[in-house]
């Protein structure tokens, strides 16, 4: 019966969109992806009434229908078994790729280059919470101990845990932006290290005056890029196209030494005595900027950003944070950015609450609980797209709120992750570096949910899923 299930919602699916209508099916870890010919041919009002549909959306020639993790894969199996062409997902990205043009074009770059990357901030993050855990006078002090009892040499390696990724970032980044515009990764990683040589003035060090840049003819400074996010990004990005130009012209007895020498020498030229200076002048200006909005007084710059950044979310806008969140850092050790923007999950918790001991038609509690099981762990679309996008908008408002108002109370306690990558219930982990950030950040994201709960209880259940549905009799 449950094989039936599946294959009975592959053929409404298909049947609704038209089989000859798509070129190619796959999917990702919720969504059935279809590139159609023509997607307002597509009933989605009838697609979302297909059994285990939580939503649709529509994006560079792609249907897109979120169905939900382990739900996902059962159906496509039954897609395929009907005969619509399937491809891999890399196959079907490079498509969308092709039919993306400006800002979406860029959204999707940064998230190709930093994707790769936010593991290894997230298990920084940790390596840094347990350190702030065990290293800690007051918890220690519970059992009569301090951190006089730790040697010299476990706090050094501790710190080669904790100080690494963040030491190497630009390292890190040189190398999946040399991937992202084709070049040879292991040319961007030694780029990227080489913007952060130890031989080269560090410039944290230099922006506190406790050392002095290397001053070329007396008059231009250079010095490390540490930190500086848009630099890796810019020197990834011109160093593979110049590798890719290289290989086309250089000649094949010559081009395995030749071009690497050529390109790592023009780059580190370039990079350090061209954009690096001027780049890090302008990204502390944003970090400068970014900081004194979330700070305004009263809460109002993190109400701003708790209640604009699902909308960034929706639109595929939110790559951009990545590069602003990866700068904080790097920059200062903290991520105040994502703490604010982690309110909208805990506030999409809230709405899936209020609709599922609203309604009374069984296909609508399916669908709020799996996309409240999805939220729990970071994943927002069954609950932006199949919630709040389908339903008038005003659960949408009130979610809005509800998180713009969470992340006003986090700025007024100036609450700060020390990662960033995790969201909803794993997100707590980047709190635990300290009692006072945890517990402030618990009890808020608690209030987060009861508010929106309350609120899309209140006036934002829509009265169609209040009345029991005929079909379930």
């Amino acid at each position: 019966m449950v094989e039936n299930k599946y294959q009975h919602i592959a053929e409404e699916i298909i049947k609704i969109v038209g089989k000859e209508n798509i070129l190619s099916a796959t999917h990702c870890a919720t969504r059935l992806r279809l590139v159609v010919k023509d997607h307002e041919k597509i009933d989605t009002k009838a697609i979302e009434n297909v059994d285990e549909v939580k939503g649709t959306f529509f994006n560079s020639g792609q249907y897109q229908i979120i169905l939900g993790t382990g739900i996902v894969n059962k159906v496509f199996e039954e897609v395929e078994k009907l005969g619509i062409k399937s491809v891999d997902k890399a196959t079907q990205d490079s498509y969308v790729k092709s039919q993306e043009k400006g800002m979406k074009a860029l959204m999707r770059t940064l998230g190709d280059i930093f994707v790769p990357i936010v593991p290894v901030i997230a298990a920084t993050g940790l390596f840094l919470g347990i350190k702030g855990v065990i290293f800690n006078d007051n918890i220690l002090g519970l059992f009569g101990l301090s951190t006089a009892i730790f040697p010299d040499y476990l706090n050094q390696l501790v710190s080669v845990l904790t100080d690494t990724a963040f030491a190497f970032l630009p390292a890190l980044i040189t190398m999946s932006a040399f991937r992202v515009f084709g070049g040879t990764p292991m040319i961007g990683l030694v780029l990227g290290l080489m913007l952060v040589s130890p031989i080269l003035p560090n410039a944290y060090s230099v922006a506190s005056g406790d050392v002095k840049p290397i001053m070329v003819a007396g008059v231009l400074p250079v010095m490390g890029a540490q930190g500086s996010v848009v630099t890796a990004i810019l020197t990834g990005f011109l160093g593979a196209k110049l590798e890719r130009k290289l290989r086309k012209v250089m000649p094949n007895s010559l081009d395995l030494i030749l071009t690497p020498f050529v390109t790592v020498l023009v780059m580190i030229i370039v990079a350090l005595l061209g954009f690096a200076p001027i780049v890090h002048w302008l990204e502390t200006g944003l970090i400068a900027l970014t900081k004194g909005l979330m700070n305004l007084p009263f809460g109002i710059g993190g109400f701003f950003v708790g209640a604009t950044y699902p909308l960034a979310v929706i639109t595929g806008l939110h790559h951009m944070y990545v590069v602003i969140e990866t700068s904080l850092l790097a920059n200062t050790g903290f991520n105040q950015l994502i703490t604010l923007c982690a309110m909208y999950g805990f506030a999409n918790l809230g709405s899936c609450l209020a609709f599922y001991t609203s309604t009374k038609q069984h296909r609508v509690r399916q669908t709020v609980m799996g996309a409240f099981m999805s939220q729990l762990f970071g994943v927002s679309e069954p609950v932006l797209f199949g919630l709040h996008l389908r339903y008038n908008l005003k659960p949408l408002y009130v979610m809005l709120f509800s998180s713009g108002l969470g992340a006003a109370l986090l700025s007024i306690f100036h609450i700060c992750s020390n990662s960033y990558g995790l969201a909803v219930l794993p997100s707590y982990l980047m709190y635990i570096y300290q009692g006072y950030q945890i517990l402030v950040y618990f009890i808020i994201s608690v209030i987060t949910v009861v508010v929106c709960y309350t609120l899309t209880k209140l006036s934002a259940i829509p009265d169609e899923i209040k009345q029991v549905d005929s079909s379930e009799n």
